[in-house]
């Protein structure tokens, strides 16, 4: 490496920066002065040659590392050892591949790799993957990779990989296989004993490639890396399963594509999966069936569930990254019951929307679960399910890294739990619960949030705990839901659109520019039917799920769109009046409630037929209900009286 006193003089080794600002360094100076190549994967593929070079000199000639070499010497001696790469791995070279760089790059990149590739404690080609290519680059495949904290996550809480065969049927850039291989150094398994209990299989062939050197570089191995398609089980012309131990494999670790609009298979794969069959709901009863029929366009996520159980020999642990809808929603029912039925389910985790959310606009904010699961245990019933609810990963929305992360916790929770099947204090960063207490297919451990019940049980000796679904009933409530206009509908009158953001601090701010015609509205009075006294609840979304407000008067002629619940008081059964009922729903008992009921659909949250489930606790004390509805009754009559104020004084400076 070029050293300060002479730049045309190189030492192997130094310590200054880490892996991935090195490789940060090294892909800014190659984009700009390489000349052959601009685009990052191109780029990439001239670095990875270089660190496979390092490799070799750390196995066979570390002496070289202690050296200072003339940079065009370097290059000579850079170029031979490539031969050498070529022939020690001829499945990821050919005979004419060459290093493109010019000595004076391939000595800038020298002096940036200061690092050890045989004794690393992070990973190198993971880092350089990251620095050139970033991890939103495959998103419109579905394919998002895995953070780190996720990958050693799993094989920190499985670790168990010695001896053991381990697959990724959708390994991408191979990281699951690099954190089983760190997990199997770190316990002092020989480098050579390792790549060849490893698969990956990816169809896309840049992929598979990168997967095959990012093992290669990490174990000086060959692993056994696929490109094929692992629904189809199609590898060129070959079998996947002839490729793969014929009795399944130990451990399957994965972060399947996920997303509705991928075309997952053609319709003759299709007809091999299970969880490919069109579901049949009974509209009186709800009950959820399987025709024989093949549904349209099934997501690819569904369908590696099933493949990752077929190819799991019984008794082997599953690791997969799935979207909580999977978990939640009645649409995929099947899928639960399919893994019920199938596997024992050991843990999940319910990871916060910022996991996979990379800078930019890449990335994406679906909400995600971690699952583990063991096939065809013969454990019966009754169960113990881990279960917690990560509200930080370590980085925002803007895929900022800040210090909040719950995952740490989690995963010691867990590992504690796997000893001693027991949790002395439950929280969301640990709970378990028993299989037969799951209810309706329902798998998303913020369903279950022990707080949300602990809280409401506090208050059992000094309120009337009662659900919506019992006020609905006995017809104290009613709730119904609004209706959408379009967009072009906008802006074609005056009378207020509320829509979710219109909904703040129990009053509607209504944007004029949402404005509908008369028109528009007479056609819709009638069913809305919006009177003062009524409690818009904003229904779907993401952070204002739960948001409250009351309608007065002063509001006028409005109309609201379907994601808004109206809630209206029949009765005055149990106390309840307007401004009682707003006290409660925004009250921090009810509102941890619909946290741990409100699940995602695709992108957006929504709390669905599951208000019903909700428990108001409602005071016993009539004295109580008095102070509170006078609170809430004043706070709204001075927040009408700020926002006419506020008005007055729009008024007197429109001198139009």
């Amino acid at each position: 490496m070029a050293t300060k006193n002479n730049p045309n003089q190189l030492s192997l080794i130094k310590t200054i920066k880490s892996t991935k600002e090195a490789f940060i360094s090294i892909r800014n100076y190659l984009a700009g002065q390489f000349v052959g190549a601009t685009r990052d994967d191109a780029l990439l593929d001239e670095v990875i040659k270089c660190l496979f070079c390092k490799l070799i000199i750390e196995k066979d000639e570390p002496h070289l590392l202690e050296k200072e070499i003339p940079e065009f010497e370097l290059s000579k001696k850079i170029r031979s050892i490539f031969l050498k790469v070529k022939k020690e791995f001829p499945e990821i070279y050919k005979k004419d591949s060459e290093i493109l760089l010019d000595p004076t790059s391939l000595a800038f990149v020298f002096n940036e790799m200061d690092f050890s590739i045989i004794n690393s404690e992070s990973d190198p080609i993971g880092d350089a993957f990251e620095a050139f290519i970033g991890s939103d680059s495959k998103g419109n495949s579905g394919q998002f990779f895995t953070p780190k904290s996720v990958t050693n996550f799993f094989v920190n809480v499985i670790n168990d990989f010695e001896n053991k065969t381990v697959l990724d049927p959708a390994c991408g850039a191979g990281g699951f296989l690099a954190s089983v291989t760190e997990n199997l150094i770190k316990n002092k398994i020989p480098r050579k004993k390792i790549a060849s209990n490893l698969y990956g299989i990816d169809k896309d062939t840049y992929l598979s490639q990168l997967a095959k050197v990012h093992i290669a570089l990490l174990t000086g191995d060959h692993p056994n890396i696929i490109n094929g398609d692992s629904l189809s089980l199609k590898a060129d012309k070959k079998q996947i399963r002839d490729l793969l131990p014929k009795e399944g494999v130990d451990i399957i670790l994965t972060n399947p594509p996920f997303g509705s609009k991928i075309i997952a298979a053609n319709s003759e794969v299709l007809k091999s999966f299970e969880l490919a069959k069109k579901l049949i709901i009974n509209s009186k009863t709800g009950e959820l069936k399987t025709s024989d029929k093949i549904a349209n366009n099934v997501p690819p996520q569904v369908l590696f569930v099933e493949r990752c159980v077929s190819l799991l020999k019984p008794g082997g642990k599953l690791g997969i990254v799935l979207p909580e809808s999977i978990l939640s929603n009645k649409s995929y029912r099947n899928v639960v019951e399919y893994l019920m039925k199938n596997t024992h389910i050991d843990s999940i985790i319910g990871m916060p929307e910022a996991l996979f959310k990379t800078s930019g606009k890449g990335g994406t904010h679906t909400k995600t679960c971690l699952l583990i699961a063991t096939k065809n245990s013969k454990l019966k019933s009754g169960n113990k399910i881990f279960m917690a609810e990560a509200k930080w990963c370590g980085q925002d929305s803007r895929a900022r890294k800040i210090p909040n992360d719950d995952l740490p916790q989690i995963q010691s929770n867990l590992i504690t739990f796997n000893k001693s099947k027991y949790i002395k204090n439950p929280t969301s960063l640990g709970f378990n619960i028993l299989d037969t207490k799951i209810l309706d297919g329902i798998l998303c451990p913020r369903y279950y949030d022990p707080q949300a019940e602990k809280e409401i049980d506090v208050l059992k000796s000094s309120h009337t705990l009662v659900s919506i679904s019992t006020l609905i009933s006995e017809n104290v409530i009613s709730i119904t839901t609004g209706d959408e206009v379009g967009k072009l509908a906008y802006g074609t009158g005056t009378i207020p659109f509320i829509r979710t953001s219109d909904i703040s601090n129990w009053e509607l701010k209504a944007d004029p520019k949402h404005g509908v015609s008369q028109a528009i509205y007479q056609s819709l009075s009638k069913k809305q039917d919006v009177r003062p006294g009524d409690i818009l609840m904003v229904k779907d979304g993401t952070y204002l799920i739960g948001t409250c407000a009351i309608v007065t008067k002063a509001d006028g002629e409005i109309l609201y769109q379907s994601h808004l619940y109206k809630i209206r008081i029949l009765s005055n059964e149990y106390g309840l009046n307007e401004y009682l009922l707003l006290a409660l729903l925004t009250s921090s008992a009810v509102q941890k409630q619909i946290r741990s009921k409100q699940f995602t659909q695709d992108i957006i949250d929504s709390l669905g037929s599951r208000i019903n489930e909700i428990i108001l606790p409602i005071p016993k004390s009539a004295k109580e209900q008095k102070e509170i509805t006078e609170i809430v009754k004043e706070s709204v009559k001075k927040r009408i009286e700020a926002r006419d104020l506020a008005k007055k004084a729009k008024e007197y400076f429109n001198f139009n």
